[in-house]
């Protein structure tokens, strides 16, 4: 039986493109939305079953003060937080929330579907693998630890950078090209090489993964930022992550299946 469930997401492109692969597979997608700050007063009015609330900043103060008011006004709404790899912060900050699972941003749909089903039934949804490597953490704190989105983006030529940033912004191959003034051919292995080093499998997931970890962020603070993608008219256009179609944002809270 499909859950009945609402997807959050400072990231707005992530929240359609999770909700939409998990319409696919027969859940009711009552709404994905962005930011996380707006996540209560929908899950309030709409009453899901799961609320999959997407973070790149777990132990942030205040990032799941949504989900306490979730669990004083719809306590029987089971929210399960999408978050990078896991600090015991940020895992410990989640679970005192009220959230009733973590899964990892990079976890396959798989994961994230189990994930929910357990939630529902009201269980722990969290990985014993993320559990161990928390108290490991917790006993034997790193002195220094690394940055993610730093080592993430020394692995990136100034130029593979800007194709992730292009990417993680929605664009196809052709308008990479188009705004670079490169061939087709070369934004496509720029983009193949991104993914290879990232290790991961899509764009969808070389956002998410740059999104998460603050890539994106140390990208555009190193300089490396996108001026928008050419047009013959001169003006900007944003296109889905799948296609060259431009389209717009929309405003609201993306609803499939409803019109109006």
């Amino acid at each position: 039986m499909g859950v009945r469930l609402m997807v959050v997401d400072d990231h707005r492109l992530l929240a359609e493109a999770l909700a939409s692969a998990l319409k696919l597979r027969g859940h009711r997608v009552l709404a994905a939305a962005a930011p996380t700050s707006g996540a209560a007063e929908l899950v309030v009015s709409r009453a899901p079953e799961v609320c999959l609330f997407g973070t790149a900043a777990p132990a942030a103060p205040g990032v799941f003060d949504p989900i306490a008011r979730i669990g004083q006004e719809r306590p029987q709404v089971a929210v399960v937080v999408l978050g990078p790899v896991p600090s015991p912060r940020g895992i410990a900050a989640a679970f005192a929330a009220g959230a009733a699972g973590y899964v990892r941003h990079d976890e396959r749909i798989e994961g994230v579907e189990r994930a929910m089903l357990k939630a529902r039934a009201g269980e722990s949804a969290i990985a014993p693998q993320l559990l161990r490597g928390a108290f490991a953490e917790l006993l034997n704190p790193a002195a220094q630890p690394d940055d993610e989105g730093r080592r993430l983006l020394r692995m990136l030529t100034p130029r593979e950078a800007e194709v992730l940033v292009r990417v993680a912004e929605g664009e196809g191959t052709r308008l990479i090209a188009a705004g670079m003034d490169i061939a087709p051919s070369t934004a496509r292995t720029h983009v193949q090489r991104v993914l290879m080093k990232l290790g991961v499998g899509s764009r969808l997931e070389a956002a998410a993964l740059a999104a998460r970890t603050g890539l994106l962020e140390r990208a555009a603070g190193n300089g490396v930022a996108p001026q928008g993608p050419y047009t013959p008219e001169g003006t900007q256009q944003r296109v889905t992550q799948q296609g060259d179609t431009p389209g717009g944002t929309p405003q609201g809270p993306y609803v499939p299946g409803q019109s109006g």
